[in-house]
């Protein structure tokens, strides 16, 4: 199995996970994955600027960044991204996450949360996802797919950062190590 397919597949258990998604058909989370996925990888957000500020405390809180848009600003913890770059060491990732690219995902990830804010760009992304929530004739009502925002901005961060794999693979592990470590 490629990379490609393994991060899918997280992509689809992410969905999976989303409370609003028990019950549905795996295919249609994995179509709504592999759109979601391929939208994000295709995004070209505007540049806007945004203050950075960098903090800790978000392992305690499950954070890597946020980003908050009023006023625009992205939070990066640093104590996360430390974190996250010790575990690439560990696993022996630094070939798909190269050194310094966890606070560039991030930041990253978070540009592409901020351009799906947009309402254009979030009727192009409920289009793409083909989620219909009413039809009338040939009039269709797009609707929200949760949990899919989290993958488009993930698989922009992949493409903007050059990345091996998806930075989910990364959140995934990263999550059930500080899991491992606050059990301790």
């Amino acid at each position: 199995m490629s990379g490609r397919d393994e991060d899918l597949d997280l992509a689809v258990r992410l969905l999976a996970g989303t409370p609003t998604h028990e019950g549905r058909d795996p295919l249609i989370l994995r179509q709504w994955a592999l759109a979601a996925s391929e939208f994000g990888s295709r995004m070209t957000p505007a540049t806007m600027p945004v203050r950075v500020v960098e903090q800790d405390g978000g392992l305690a809180a499950g954070l890597l960044a946020r980003y908050r848009s009023r006023p625009p600003v992205v939070e990066i913890y640093v104590d996360t991204v430390d974190r996250a770059e010790r575990l690439i060491a560990e696993r022996g990732w630094r070939l798909w996450f190269p050194e310094g690219s966890v606070r560039a995902a991030a930041l990253a990830h978070e540009k592409a949360h901020a351009w799906l804010h947009h309402a254009h760009v979030r009727a192009e992304f409920k289009r793409a996802l083909g989620h219909t929530a009413l039809r009338l004739g040939r009039r269709r009502l797009y609707a929200h797919v949760a949990g899919a925002d989290e993958l488009a901005a993930h698989a922009y961060a992949r493409v903007a950062c050059g990345l091996g794999r998806s930075p989910l693979l990364l959140t995934e592990a990263l999550a059930a190590a500080v899991s491992c470590e606050s059990e301790k």
